[in-house]
């Protein structure tokens, strides 16, 4: 199973090329309608047949199939049509050309966050707000977490679905066979993670200790610094009122703790042509908990990502790898649409979703409406706990934009080691406060 919360990857030669082309592809969409805004009453309350877009990851195709055939029996004059998302260079493109073409479904239930902006500058998407119970029904569900997912107005343009809090996978074989305690190893701070890291290449148990990709692509940066920037920072957002927040002590050292593995030879500059963690080229990995069941055949432990001081795991946060659902302004039937969405997201839709495939749904108090769960799934007991602490990309029309512009600086800076690193980080910063107040 491939990762389902980022974009479908391609080859290294054509990274570049992508990340571009999405970034480009977003701004040029949005130029072909007008804002996001307001629906009239009579507008959301219309029922009828919908259609529906999920993910085309298998476990989720599952799962989606069965939520529709259990709607679809109980409400057969409003039937959904479900399939998977139309192939493409990324589902983002998809979706923006459905929105400029007028033909989007009702539901996208794989909307990134990061193109949430694009598409409500588009006008592609309905305001969940202006539902009677939208806002209500959205932090009810998710808590303090669902105002992450809000707007500069407070609106909720998307609904937050579900969510792969980010951590840190090692092979506890690979660890005891350097020497290292693989029950309790020492990755908690910077310090003992660069120790146990050098350790490993030392030994000789992998080429290097943790290969994030290196490649160019701005969402990137959600593996490498952001989840480690969210858990020095106790949550602090890339962006947060209007400006930067990465250029300060806690960006700085998070940049200089991958340089360093970086410089080192502990992470190496060139993409592997593969999974380097299941090939046992790196001795860790940083992932989600999609990853359990595609590493099943290593014997895999997992930490939360490492802090300046070691925080404890019950107080470190993490990138969520969230995907959302969007619903869309072409589609003609928003009260039946806004009706699926609830029951897809139901309590018992969740649980069903949370047993078919791993994910995290974005809902309070996680562990506990879902003890059996995680009593018969003890490796999944992590994530529950870690999901209710999870940081959010920036919301906004210029979110693509803006984590271009940290990639482009941290690969320079970071990856190939080229000038210093607090000044790519404040000249990013200046260059992103500048996005964050453009339209």
């Amino acid at each position: 199973m491939k990762n389902p919360s980022v974009p479908r990857r391609i080859t290294p030669r054509r990274t570049i090329a992508l990340a571009a082309t999405v970034a480009a592809g977003l701004a040029l969409t949005a130029c072909s309608g007008g804002g996001g805004g307001s629906a009239s009453s009579d507008d959301l309350t219309a029922t009828g047949p919908i259609t529906i877009w999920y993910s085309n990851n298998e476990a989720e195709v599952g799962w989606g199939k069965q939520m529709v055939e259990a709607w679809n029996a109980e409400h057969p004059d409003e039937e959904v049509t479900a399939q998977e998302i139309p192939a493409g260079k990324s589902s983002e493109e998809v979706i923006g050309a459905a929105i400029t073409a007028g033909n989007a479904p009702c539901l996208v239930l794989n909307t990134a966050p990061s193109a949430v902006g694009q598409f409500e500058k588009q006008g592609g998407l309905v305001n969940l707000s202006d539902f009677p119970d939208g806002s209500s029904y959205i932090e009810e569900r998710s808590g303090d977490l669902a105002k992450q997912y809000q707007n500069a107005d407070g609106d909720y343009f998307q609904f937050p679905w579900k969510s792969n809090p980010v951590v840190i996978f090692y092979n506890k074989d690979l660890f005891a066979k350097a020497g290292i305690d693989a029950e309790n190893p020492p990755l908690s701070t910077y310090d003992d993670f660069l120790a146990t890291s050098k350790k490993l290449v030392d030994a000789g148990v992998a080429p290097y200790a943790i290969q994030p990709a290196p490649t160019s692509e701005f969402f990137q940066m959600q593996f490498d610094f952001y989840p480690l920037y969210a858990a020095a920072t106790g949550g602090t957002q890339l962006v947060e009122d209007g400006k930067a927040t990465f250029a300060d002590d806690a960006g700085y050292e998070v940049a200089q703790f991958w340089r360093d593995l970086y410089d080192q030879g502990l992470s190496g500059q060139e993409q592997y042509q593969g999974d380097s963690f299941a090939d046992a080229q790196a001795a860790m990995a940083i992932v989600g908990p999609w990853a359990i069941s595609v590493y099943e055949g290593v014997n895999f432990g997992s930490v939360p990502v490492p802090t300046p001081e070691g925080t404890p795991a019950d107080e470190t946060w993490t990138f969520s790898d969230a995907k959302n659902i969007g619903l869309f302004s072409a589609c003609e039937n928003k009260g039946t649409a806004w009706e699926v969405l609830k029951f897809a997201t139901s309590q018992e839709q969740d649980g069903q979703f949370l047993e078919a495939t791993g994910q995290m749904p974005l809902r309070q108090d996680l562990p506990t409406v879902y003890a059996d769960y995680f009593a018969a799934n003890p490796a999944y007991v992590a994530f529950g706990d870690q999901a209710s602490r999870t940081v959010e990309v920036p919301a906004g029309p210029n979110t693509v934009q803006m984590m271009q512009t940290f990639r482009d600086a941290w690969s320079k800076a970071v990856i190939f080691g080229e000038g210093d690193v607090k000044t790519a980080l404040d000249d990013a910063a200046a260059s992103v406060d500048t996005l964050a107040t453009q339209p």
